[in-house]
C-alpha cells in the first residue's frame, strides 16, 4: 500500500468533514470552506475523528490516485484551519509592486506595468522596505490555487541567471552564471 496514502488524516477541532454519495469531500473550518471532487474508484470515510482514504486494488492507477487525494485531503485540512501563505521578491533596479483590491501591479522593467487580476480566494499584501527588495505576500486556504497563482507571477519575469534580476520566491537559490571575461 501506498505510505502516504494508508496514512490516516486527523480531523481538527471546529473542523467538518462531509463525505457526499457523489464522492465529493467538503471541509468547513474556522478559515472557510474547500471541497474536492474525488474518483469514483477511491473510498473516503470518516471514522471518528479521522479520515480513511482506501483503494480497490494494486493497479498503478489506484496506487497513484490513492496518495494524490490523501494528500490534496490532508491540505485542505490545514487550509481549512491554519492557512497557507507565500512570499515572492522582486529583485532588479525599479521593480516594485502595489496592491489594490484584487489587482496586483507590477513594475518589473517593461515598458508598461504589468497589472495581474487575483482570484477572489487569494489575500496579497505588497511591502516595500528601504534596504531590501520589495515583497508580494500571498496567503490562500486553496494550496493548489496559491502554488498556481505564485508560480504564473514568477513566470512573469523570471530570475536570470547573469544578474538574477527577476520575481523568485523568498529563500529561492537561483544559479549565477560567470559573466562575459575580460578580452586580452
Amino acid at each position: 500500500m501506498s505510505r502516504i496514502g494508508k496514512k490516516p488524516i486527523t480531523i481538527a477541532k471546529g473542523v467538518t468533514v462531509t463525505v457526499s454519495p457523489a464522492n465529493e469531500v467538503t471541509f468547513k473550518g474556522p478559515k472557510g470552506e474547500l471541497t474536492q471532487a474525488i474518483d469514483r474508484d477511491i473510498k473516503v470515510e470518516v471514522e471518528g475523528d479521522t479520515l480513511n482514504v482506501t483503494r480497490p486494488t494494486d493497479q498503478i492507477r489506484h496506487r497513484a490516485l490513492h496518495g494524490l487525494y490523501r494528500a490534496l485531503l490532508s491540505n485542505m485540512m490545514a487550509g481549512v484551519t491554519e492557512g497557507f501563505k507565500t512570499e515572492l521578491e522582486l529583485v532588479g533596479v525599479g521593480y516594485r509592486a502595489a496592491v489594490t483590491g484584487q489587482q496586483l501591479d507590477m513594475a518589473l522593467g517593461f515598458s508598461h506595468n504589468i497589472i495581474f487580476d487575483l482570484p477572489k480566494e487569494i489575500k496579497a499584501a505588497a511591502t516595500a522596505e528601504k534596504g531590501q527588495n520589495p515583497k508580494i505576500i500571498l496567503e490562500s486556504i486553496d494550496k493548489q490555487l496559491l502554488g498556481a497563482v505564485a508560480a504564473k507571477i514568477r513566470s512573469l519575469r523570471k530570475p536570470e541567471p547573469y544578474k538574477g534580476k527577476g520575481v523568485r520566491f523568498v529563500g529561492e537559490i537561483v544559479r549565477r552564471k560567470a559573466g562575459k571575461s575580460a578580452g586580452k
